[in-house]
């Protein structure tokens, strides 16, 4: 019996190339008007005890190919549970082996957050006591960019995640941030809602996610290189936030995102700002070193290059919002490979850990505050 595959679904991405019993040759479909692809999502169905043998070719071409090695992709039977698979990388092949336990298998790049899910969230927060809910506008293929706002305080913090839709770990963390914020007996939940006022966007890049995309929104534009002036026929979804973060002002921010070959959690700022202030750095140290005083998954050794004085790249959101608004802004960047520093074998960084994470991030703020 040959297996089949399948990826017509919400955030589905791969190419059958070929079939052969319980072995198969996939690749990956390139983001819709973009060269960007590495993201992949897609179910196999097969019998038990079937001895799978995917590979995954033509990544040597791929949007970041130092992802591969180190890496193992995550699997599920249930769509819920997710765990890593037995995985090699060699000359541009992802191999990926495992004996089947049932008889359909999910394998994804990392757990997958589906737009499904994400209204589901959203439903969820917007019914809590003291949340206000508001759609700030529209993606080119016309799925709202919702916000969930809270909080009566004089602080404004914005959060938002998935800029780049392939990175999911970044709405398992907006989905751990938003438990704890809506929280009544968590005493930093309670802290933070009365020093500041919450503007949480969970998902900018709606069309993406649904598409199976890794970095691009429905024109294949990169949003996260649209801050310095997004138009509303290339990226709205920038557009529109940016709009409403003009007519609330920024204090702190946090972008959401994860990273392809670096195995840790890292932050990146905003040093290179042309009117960059001692107090602004001072703040976002802080931030760093009281997170990483906070929780061990969480370390400044790996990370990207600061850039040099009035050399930043203002077409980021961090730097943006730290020049535009003076913000305490920063990107926080999580492992598609596993946390170098505390590795789990079974399941390596997973959804559980993005939303402890976010916990952990917010008892911080607090501190900060």
């Amino acid at each position: 019996m040959t297996i089949s595959i399948n990826a017509a679904f919400d955030s589905g991405n791969i190419v059958v190339e070929s079939l052969e019993g319980t072995s198969a040759r996939l690749s990956i479909r390139k983001d819709r008007e973009s060269d960007f692809y590495q993201w992949f999502h897609f179910r196999v169905a097969c019998a038990v005890g079937d001895a799978l043998e995917l590979a995954i070719e033509g990544l040597a071409n791929s949007a970041y190919p130092d992802g591969w090695p180190g890496y193992a992709a995550c699997a599920s039977y249930d769509r819920e549970d997710w765990f890593r698979l037995d995985t090699s990388y060699e000359a541009g092949t992802l191999a990926i082996r495992h004996t089947a336990e049932a008889p359909i298998l999910w394998i994804a790049y990392f757990a997958p957050y589906s737009m499904e899910r994400h209204h589901d969230l959203i439903a969820s927060v917007a019914g809590c006591e003291g949340v206000t809910y508001r759609c700030l506008g529209t993606s080119l293929e016309g799925q709202p960019i919702d916000c969930l706002e809270m909080g009566t305080g004089d602080t404004q913090v914005w959060l938002y995640a998935r800029q780049h839709p392939g990175e999911s770990m970044a709405e398992w963390w907006m989905e751990g941030a938003l438990e704890k914020l809506t929280d009544p007996a968590d005493p930093h939940a309670r802290a933070l809602r009365a020093k500041c006022r919450f503007h949480i966007v969970p998902n900018m890049n709606p069309d993406g996610s649904r598409r199976g995309h890794l970095r691009t929104n429905y024109a294949g534009v990169n949003l996260n290189r649209e801050w310095h002036e997004p138009t509303p026929d290339r990226s709205p979804e920038v557009l529109c936030v940016r709009n409403a973060m003009d007519e609330s002002g920024v204090d702190w921010a946090m972008d959401v995102h994860g990273d392809e070959a670096i195995p840790a959690v890292f932050l990146a700022g905003f040093e290179g700002i042309p009117s960059l202030k001692d107090e602004q750095m001072a703040a976002f140290l802080a931030f760093q070193n009281a997170l990483a005083a906070n929780t061990p998954d969480f370390q400044t050794e790996l990370g990207y290059e600061s850039s040099p004085p009035g050399k930043a790249n203002l077409s980021m959101s961090t730097t943006q919002l730290a020049e535009r608004f003076g913000a305490v802004s920063m990107t926080i960047e999580m492992p598609f490979k596993d946390n170098r520093d505390l590795p789990d074998p079974a399941q390596g960084w997973s959804p559980e850990r993005c939303k402890l994470l976010a916990h952990a991030c917010l008892a911080t703020l607090d501190q900060m505050l």
